[in-house]
């Protein structure tokens, strides 16, 4: 059985669906992306972030996209937490664990009434509200003349089941180092229960 999930929420143009290490996804969405490649379809559960790659064409294909690639700075980031926060309480969402960081957050979620899939369209729409609402969106510069924003969000996330206690204090230690990793200080949200196991 189930018991959470950590679930990995890209920015916009962080992992690219044909990056040369390789990606998790099928497709190819953008054109101005497609004449940089197919989808590098992998099916490995490990990071892929350290694997030896071409970087000046992982750069290339960046400077083809639509917007430029979305780094939230600590203000950004913050109204993310906030934005996540306030789906949490209305939500009733379990999280025992969570990074928000430049790129991509990490979070360890339990079970919830909405599967996986709807869990992280309703965090990434709570985040973009509130950054938005702050006056703090990131492609702000690049709104439509209706004012509508693009998404700081890349499609989809990447998601691994945790169905055994270990695996779910193992998922949380990660999540915990994370920001450390980037030369940040440990991270600590209101949001967040405690694991009991």
């Amino acid at each position: 059985m189930v018991l959470g999930t950590h679930l990995i929420l890209s920015a916009y143009g962080f992992w690219l669906p044909n990056d040369p290490r390789g990606s998790w996804s099928d497709f190819v969405g953008a054109w101005e992306l497609f004449r940089f490649g197919r989808a590098t379809r992998v099916h490995t559960r490990r990071s892929l972030a350290h694997r030896p790659h071409d970087r000046q064409a992982r750069r290339r294909a960046k400077r083809a996209m639509k917007y430029p690639p979305v780094r939230f700075t600590g203000r950004q980031a913050r109204a993310v937490g906030r934005g996540f926060a306030e789906y949490v309480r209305r939500s009733g969402l379990l999280v025992w664990a969570c990074a928000i960081l430049s790129e991509h957050t990490h979070l360890v979620v339990g079970r919830h009434r909405l599967e996986v899939d709807q869990v992280q369209i309703q965090l990434k729409g709570a985040a973009t509200r509130r950054l938005t609402y702050e006056g703090r969106h990131p492609l702000a510069g690049h709104a439509s003349p209706s004012g509508r924003c693009p998404t700081p969000w890349a499609r989809g996330k990447w998601a691994v089941f945790l169905d055994t206690p270990l695996a779910v204090r193992r998922a949380i230690r990660y999540v915990e180092a994370n920001p450390q990793r980037e030369g940040l200080p440990r991270q600590r949200w209101g949001f967040v229960t405690p694991y009991d196991g």
